[in-house]
């Protein structure tokens, strides 16, 4: 069965995006979303589900496809509802968001609307240029994408790792930093994809894990308290203090995001800071073992 979320109209001069075609176990859901205005109506006459406003088209997006989430992910109390997108956030300093990947230690991000689980690695795997030729183009390929879709994905990660992984579009679209408007960087990431294996976390998705939103919920906030920030996000809490993000730098040709110690700064592309990849997990993965803690990582099979 479909389950239609028809767009009636769209009033407004404000940012957009669109969620489409999310395929979640045979079901699939289409939606338009528009940032940040109310003025949307949403209509679905084929499941009996109605809409006024953006939030409420994401809602009922969240009830079609929460259907096929793991329920002991969802179940951790870190993990909350993006506003953004059909996604959920592991979000603050200490979530129970380990996960044991090609034998190691990673870190659950997100999990997807369409079941896919995206994970980033908690050690960096050595410092690297993201670009040797000093050009900001991930698809071109840059040097760093280069290494991570050929040697580390053939070499690095073992058989069962590379059976567990999906390709998947990635935003590698640029932003301006140095901003106040969230959704309006969500929308520039997305705005350019690239489709692959193994990339980056984004900067909106760093920005989206601190669950003091509030004071640290854009990038200029995260610039201007940093020493507080930096606390209330896993992501800084935990691996190198210094590392690449796949987002570049919309004022500057030569320039991408970089976290230093929590801080969003820029930097030339042919600087050596850490790696910490990340991968999508398929949506056939089913969780064997663990809590998500420290001590008891979530283990995952096919």
């Amino acid at each position: 069965m479909k389950h239609k979320i028809k767009k009636e109209y769209i009033k407004t001069n404000l940012i957009g995006f669109i969620i489409a075609g999310i395929i979640v176990s045979g079901v699939v859901v289409y939606a338009a979303v528009t940032f940040p205005s109310n003025e949307v109506s949403y209509s679905n006459t084929e499941s009996g589900l109605n809409s006024n406003n953006v939030q409420g088209a994401i809602d009922e997006l969240y009830k079609i496809c929460t259907q096929t989430l793991g329920s002991q992910i969802l179940e951790n109390n870190n993990l909350e509802k993006d506003p953004y997108e059909c996604r959920y956030f592991f979000k603050g300093a200490t979530p129970n968001n380990y996960i044991t990947f090609n034998n190691e230690t990673w870190r659950i991000l997100s999990v997807e609307c369409d079941g896919t689980i995206k994970i980033v690695k908690e050690a960096s795997i050595g410092n690297m240029a993201w670009d040797t030729t000093n050009e900001v183009r991930w698809e071109r390929p840059a040097s760093l994408n280069t290494y991570l879709n050929g040697t580390y994905l053939a070499s690095t990660l073992n058989s069962t790792a590379q059976k567990q992984i999906v390709s998947k579009d990635w935003g590698i679209g640029e932003i301006t930093t140095h901003n106040n408007n969230l959704a309006g960087q969500i929308y520039a990431e997305k705005s350019e994809t690239w489709t692959g294996k193994v990339a980056l976390i984004t900067v909106s998705e760093y920005i989206r894990s601190n669950s003091n939103q509030s004071n640290c919920g854009t990038f200029s906030q995260n610039e201007s308290n940093s020493s507080s920030c930096k606390n209330t996000t896993w992501m800084q809490k935990s691996g190198p203090s210094q590392w690449w993000t796949l987002t570049p730098n919309k004022n500057s040709y030569f320039f991408v995001v970089f976290i230093s110690e929590g801080n969003l700064n820029n930097s030339n592309v042919d600087m050596s800071a850490a790696v910490r990849p990340a991968v999508y997990l398929s949506s056939k993965i089913k969780i064997t073992g663990g809590n998500g803690s420290s001590s008891s990582p979530y283990q995952i099979s096919l």
